[in-house]
């Protein structure tokens, strides 16, 4: 099954003494997907089926459950569509991540890395074994390899090695609706790293930013330099991070973007990123009626 199924339920007596009658849990079995060694089944529900219709990070979640039988039959289901499998990798554990690339052979590793983010591609590279670095490398596309490569010549833990290559810039003379409709015709950049809109002169000098609120909410005839921020936060390279920002070099010419998925693997710890409910707070804040002042709530009232 694709969903762990608690079908143990408490006794009827006992709901009748916890003062609540026993609910029927209704589940709807076409959500349900039946998988390992039935191949019959198999034939009748298609080479993708419904994995298709599961986030990424759902399926990560099945395979960081699985077994081994059960994660090669997961991921040979999902190899129909090679960039939800590159999305997949990308949502899975380092550990989890390398165990399964592992298993493949170089040239099929790098089919899955050439889709992947430069950044991402770039740590799983890195996680791989020494020997099999360099056929890995050898086997991606020249575009996707020149970016890793930049990436993996800086501190992994840095601005440079957590950057992402592909970032949205313009010319400053270039007008608000020109950016916007650059903005919506950039399908292929990642959304975090389409908040901003940065401005760059001769030599890709980076010269303002300017986000993608500030840009809906102005002029479409303004020019950029009119409404960005001359004086962005920025970084080097090499410097520890601690901001989503532009990374430049010493030039002062941009060379990416740092996204705040990036900024949150380095500050969470990696027991906590567990994908579960938030818990309710321990205190929440009343809205102020007119007049009055906001005051805390204790949980439950």
């Amino acid at each position: 099954m694709l969903t762990c199924l608690d079908t143990r339920r408490p006794p009827r007596w006992w709901g009748v003494l916890a003062g609540r009658a026993a609910r029927p849990d209704w589940r709807d079995w076409k959500s349900f997907e039946p998988l390992i060694g039935h191949a019959r089944s198999a034939r009748v529900r298609g080479p993708f089926a419904r994995l298709g219709r599961l986030k990424p990070a759902d399926l990560a979640d099945l395979l960081e459950d699985a077994n081994r039988t059960e994660s090669h039959e997961i991921l040979q289901t999902v190899h129909a569509d090679p960039e939800l499998e590159a999305d997949v990798f990308e949502e899975l554990e380092p550990d989890s991540q390398t165990r399964l690339l592992r298993e493949r052979s170089d040239t099929e590793i790098a089919q899955v890395i050439a889709r992947m983010r430069a950044d991402d591609a770039a740590d799983a590279i890195n996680d791989l074994p020494q020997r099999r670095r360099q056929p890995v490398l050898d086997a991606l596309p020249a575009g996707q390899r020149t970016k890793v490569l930049t990436l993996m010549g800086f501190n992994p833990s840095s601005a440079g090695g957590l950057m992402a290559l592909d970032v949205l810039t313009m010319a400053g003379s270039s007008t608000v609706a020109e950016a916007l409709r650059a903005a919506g015709e950039a399908r292929t950049l990642q959304s975090q790293a389409l908040t901003s809109v940065y401005l760059v002169g001769q030599e890709q000098r980076l010269l303002g930013v300017v986000t993608l609120v500030e840009l809906l909410q102005a002029d479409p005839a303004a020019r950029l330099e009119d409404v960005a921020d001359r004086d962005p936060v920025r970084a080097g390279p090499d410097t520890d991070v601690v901001l989503t920002v532009a990374v430049v070099d010493d030039e002062g010419r941009i060379l990416g973007v740092i996204t705040v998925d990036d900024v949150l693997d380095m500050v969470i710890p990696e027991d906590w990123r567990r994908r579960e409910p938030a818990p309710h707070p321990a205190h929440r804040v009343e809205q102020p009626g007119p007049g009055d002042s906001p005051h805390e709530m204790p949980p439950g009232s």
